[in-house]
Order: C-alpha cells, then structure tokens, then sequence
C-alpha cells in the first residue's frame, strides 16, 4: 500500500461544474481498459504458443521483452526536455520535489520523463498523485510515458519473469489521467493530481472490473473521504461502459487457461429448464476392461471430460454401472501406457502409488493438457487392454433428469462439482446421459 496521505494535506476541492469532467474520464477510461484487455488477450495468445515450445522459448520471449523495456526505459527520456526546478535545494537538486531526477540536465534543473521512467512504481506514482504539481510535467513527456507504460504493461504480463496487474494499471491510469488535465487546460478547475487518482480509478473500473474494493483502495491511499463521490461515480461509469465491449481481464484470463468457471448466478429462464433438456448424448461409456483403440478413438471423437464405466459380471441379468471415469486420468494411463496384452483386469498386487504419482491425477482446469493429440501409439499398443477399475470413481454424484437447472448450476459453482451424473427415473444403464463442463457454454442457452 502506497503511503501518500502526506501529498494530501491541501483540501482538494470540486464542484458541480466538474461532473461532466468526472464522467469524460470514466467513459474515456473505459475504452481504454476494455481495448486494453483486448490487446492483452491477443498478447498472451502468442505467448502461449511460444511458451509450449519448451523452456528456452520462454527464456528468449522474457530476455527479448527485458531488453525492449530497458531500451524504452532508458532510450525516451533522452528526448525529454530538462525542465528547471521550481525551487534550487541543495547540490542542484529539485528539493521541493519527490525524488525527480536530473539524468543529463544542468544543475537546478531536472528531466520529467526520467523522473517517472527511471522511479520505482512507488515514487511515479506518488509524483502523479502529488498536488499542487500541474506545472511540473510537459505535455508531450507525458503523453510518451502513457504509451509507454500501456504497451509495456500489456507486453510484460504473460513471460516467465513475475509481472502483476494491478500496480502498472494503477499507473498507466494515473498517467492518463494527468493527460487529460493537461489537455482540458483551462477549461478545468481541478487538480491534476485529482484528476490523476480519478485516471487510476477509472483505468482500473475498465480492466479489472473491481468496484467496493477499488474504492477502499483509493480512499486508503489517498487518505481523503470527500474523493469518495468522484471516485465511485468514475468506477460506476467505468465498469459499465466496459461491460458493453468485453469481460474483466480476470475472467478473460480464466477462459484462455480453459479453467472451469461458472457466473454467479443463474438466468431466470433456467429455472424453466430441467437437467435433462440439457445433457449431451449420445452416451459413451466404456467396460470395464477396454481396448485402447477403442479408448483412443473416443477421446478423439468427443469433447467429455468423462465417461460411465460398465461392467457386465457373470452372473447379473444386465450391466451395472461401475463409476466414472475422468478423460485426464485416461490421457494419463495412455502417456504412461499402462496396457494388458489381453481381456483381463490387473494382478491383485497392482500398486498405483507404485506407478504413478500424485501429481499425475491432480485436479486441473479443461485446457490444452487434456488433449489427446500428443498421445502416439504404435499398431500393436492399439490393441492392447486398459484395466478402469482402479481409476475409476465408483460413487459419482448423481442428480435425477428432472432436477432444475439452477440447482444444477449452484452444485457446480458452490460444491465446487466439475462432473454431474444425470439419471432418468427408470433408471436403465443404456440411458444414463453425462452432463460435462466442456459444452457447458453450448448447452445452456434459451431454447426457442
């Protein structure tokens, strides 16, 4: 948390008159953060593919982005202006100013550009925040900084080196908003570091989508309650001028990893559905003891994240449903080629703990590891034999098909479910249907 409650110790004052202002900078704020999301989106795209190549991918993509930001970082504010201190301290230093650099100015005088670019995030923004400073910064300085730190901080996230969010949007939002006082000129009566917290809030409202806790955040920062009316009317204006464009770059982040989510609530019309009007079919299960041919062609021919598991025993008059089992442990037993020559299940002295580890079966989002593209199998692996039973969940939650699908949809966000067994009423083993997380999207949409 950043301590600048010293910078404000000067009443900063607004009027009724600067509403419209507050509004401009909310809605100019939401634009940029939701293009900004996009932008990143797109950025972490091509990582992604870079980063699947192996580790000295990632390396070169962290050094070749290391080595634009020092460039950019050291290179621009040799193009600045020095601009002389409004009061001499001492050794030819801006003593009046917070930690401004001098970088090839003359004595008594400073370079504003370096003075953001060559600082700590800390100390920027504390010099952005600061009143009383609307004559400190040229126009042009700060207009170079803002591209800056918004291409750096989109490129900069996504590398193997630690890269965060919050911070670089904290400031490219400070930034933009010391731009846009500097534009209006005249033609605004607030401050610019007023205006700088309300670029902070609103850059935040269009990217992360946060509202009480930005506004917690801001107050604490800033130690000033009268902020709270611009603060949350920006944040407001912000997050819904976003909304119309694209999601918080939280939730877009989730979709790209595959990870399972779900809202937070559910549409009124799900309550006029049942689980059955829903499910996906037709049904594929597997025995027991399955051919990994069989297997293979399953895994390539749908998109479930798992599949009943049917055993016949020798003296039942039908099958019986064994459990179910998940497509990633399958994709496993296929990478580890856990096969049997023939029909038949393991020796009693199998040990899984032996033959695997517990990493292997760890609880992971539906991405890109659970394809089935990288498994290579030879013709005579192909007509091998896999043994489920062990891998196999012999208690699956089951729901009956009449179930609501709102209710559905609170066992899958609440219980934290990622797989729900739907049974009909006569409960016939060839009619079990499987409700899975990877066509959820597709299923649950209004029905004509």
């Amino acid at each position: 948390m950043y301590d600048v409650s010293t910078l404000f110790e000067d009443l900063m004052t607004y009027h009724l008159k600067d509403i419209p202002i507050v509004v401009l900078i909310g809605v100019i704020g939401a634009v940029l953060g939701a293009f900004y999301n996009f932008l990143m989106m797109q950025v972490l795209r091509v990582y992604s593919v870079v980063n699947e190549r192996g580790r000295a991918h990632k390396l070169l993509l962290a050094a070749a982005v290391s080595v634009l930001t020092s460039c950019c970082l050291f290179g621009m504010p040799w193009f600045a202006p020095c601009r002389p201190c409004p009061v001499a301290g001492p050794n030819g230093a801006c003593g009046s100013l917070n930690k401004f650099r001098r970088f090839h100015c003359p004595p008594d005088h400073y370079n504003d550009l370096a003075s953001l670019m060559l600082n700590i995030n800390d100390d920027a923004i504390r010099n952005l925040y600061a009143t009383g400073t609307n004559d400190v910064y040229h126009r042009g300085s700060m207009l170079a900084f803002f591209v800056a730190s918004y291409a750096l901080g989109v490129l900069s996230y996504g590398v193997v080196a630690p890269s965060g969010l919050f911070v670089p949007i904290i400031l490219t939002g400070a930034t933009y908003g010391r731009l846009v006082a500097m534009l209006l000129g005249r033609h605004s009566g607030l401050d610019h570091g007023l205006v700088a917290i309300l670029g902070s809030a609103s850059f935040l409202g269009g990217t992360l989508r946060m509202t009480v806790s930005v506004c917690v955040i801001i107050v604490e920062l800033t130690n000033n309650l009268l902020l709270l009316p611009l603060v949350m009317l920006v944040l407001l204006i912000s997050k819904t001028v976003a909304d119309s464009f694209n999601a918080s770059i939280y939730d877009l982040i989730v979709r790209l990893k595959g990870l399972p989510y779900l809202d937070g609530h559910a549409e009124p019309y799900m309550r006029q559905l049942s689980v059955g009007d829903v499910v996906v079919g037709p049904l594929r299960s597997f025995n027991g003891v399955e051919k990994v041919g069989h297997i293979m062609h399953v895994l390539r021919t749908t998109g479930h994240h798992a599949f009943p598991v049917i055993d016949e025993p020798p003296f039942a008059t039908a099958p019986v449903l064994y459990g179910l089992v998940l497509r990633a442990h399958l994709l496993v037993l296929l990478r580890k080629r856990e096969f049997l020559p023939a029909q038949e299940r393991y020796p009693k002295e199998y040990s899984i703990a032996a033959r695997f580890e517990a990493q292997d079966f760890d609880k992971r989002g539906s991405g890109k590891q659970d394809t089935v593209d990288g498994v290579e199998l030879s013709p005579e692996e192909m007509e091998m034999y896999v043994d489920l039973h062990p891998f196999t969940n012999a208690s699956p939650y089951t729901v009956v098909e009449t179930m609501s699908l709102a209710k559905a949809l609170i066992l899958f966000r609440e219980v934290g479910l990622r797989h729900l067994l739907v049974v009909p009423k006569a409960c016939d083993v060839s009619a079990l249907h499987f409700l899975t997380q990877q066509p959820w999207n597709l299923l649950i949409v209004p029905s004509e």
